[in-house]
């Protein structure tokens, strides 16, 4: 049998027509099993998460049967491996949000100036250069960081600072900030060069220069993406373990103070973990209780980013 295709110039016999028909049968079984694959994979992030979630909850609430929650919030004092326990968050919360605030301190404004460099000033050769090397940053072990607050940058502080101890939140928080300014400055840069060019010739036709262009038009175009890196370098301090448990110390200090020694969250969490405690102990399910806080902590930052840059993308 042959068939006649109209304004295909040739007749095609029945078993090329099966054959093309089983070949988009083929394709489209393709088709559906990428499509299936990606889904699951996308499915499993979510998975891993509730997972995550789950354990932390049930650890959790195991040990809110013991503590009050009033006692964990309010309390002032941290004591979970003395004999008489005290099991008030509050002392590591304060060092992680100071170590936070400094680590914000110093990689915001330098990360968002070396983004407009490179998005602005810098020619191609430059940004080649100066971004994979910035970057790089991101590929020294966090312990070595750790030793290089407590070693150098420590001492450093002590010749303005003569009162400063060894152990101290400013160090850690400053080490922390130079850690994560590739996060910021490269989010950033990118955010910047993805905000259409006719956006900037029309700034300079207007007569502005290029800073005014890069600050007044560029960065609140762009602020939305620029946001994102700022939630990312956050969740990125606040997560940090190995720099505040060798640079901060492991002294659980209500304090606001940077230039004093205090504990994290995270440094608490090492410390009890290298620890012999018996599994359901209450120290032992303390260290879930912690996490649980710094998840809270990171995801009502991560909410309060989610917001503004959803403000932002609806003024611009």
């Amino acid at each position: 049998m042959e068939t006649n295709h109209a304004g295909t110039g040739y007749l095609r016999t029945g078993s090329q027509v099966q054959s093309l028909a089983t070949n988009a049968t083929l394709q489209k079984v393709r088709e559906r099993i990428i499509e299936l694959a990606m889904f699951l994979c996308a499915l499993s992030s979510i998975a891993i998460t509730l997972g995550i979630v789950g354990i932390l909850l049930f650890e959790s609430w195991n040990f809110f049967k013991q503590v009050s929650l009033f006692d964990f919030l309010t309390d002032t004092q941290w004591t979970v491996l003395f004999e008489n326990p005290r099991y008030g968050i509050m002392p590591l919360v304060t060092g992680t949000v100071v170590t936070s605030a400094v680590a914000l301190f110093v990689a915001l404004p330098l990360g968002t100036t070396i983004a407009i460099y490179l998005s602005e000033y810098a020619n191609n050769r430059v940004r080649e250069i100066l971004k994979p090397i910035l970057e790089l940053l991101s590929a020294v072990p966090t312990v070595v960081f750790g030793y290089f607050a407590l070693l150098f940058v420590t001492p450093l502080l002590q010749q303005v600072l003569p009162d400063l101890p060894g152990f101290n939140m400013l160090s850690a928080g400053i080490v922390i900030g130079i850690m994560i300014i590739p996060y910021v400055s490269s989010l950033s840069e990118d955010a910047m060069k993805a905000v259409p060019i006719t956006i900037r010739e029309g700034s300079y036709a207007m007569g502005a220069t290029r800073f005014q262009t890069a600050v007044r038009v560029l960065f609140p175009a762009a602020f939305s993406g620029i946001a994102s890196a700022y939630v990312l370098g956050f969740s990125r301090a606040v997560g940090e373990t190995m720099v505040v448990a060798i640079a901060a110390g492991q002294q659980p200090n209500l304090t606001l103070n940077p230039m004093e020694g205090a504990a994290t969250i995270t440094a608490y969490i090492v410390q009890v973990s290298l620890g012999d405690l018996p599994h359901g102990s209450i120290a032992y399910e303390s260290i879930f209780a912690a996490g649980l806080t710094l998840m809270c902590m990171t995801l009502l930052f991560n909410i309060g980013g989610y917001l503004l840059r959803k403000r932002f993308r609806e003024i611009y």
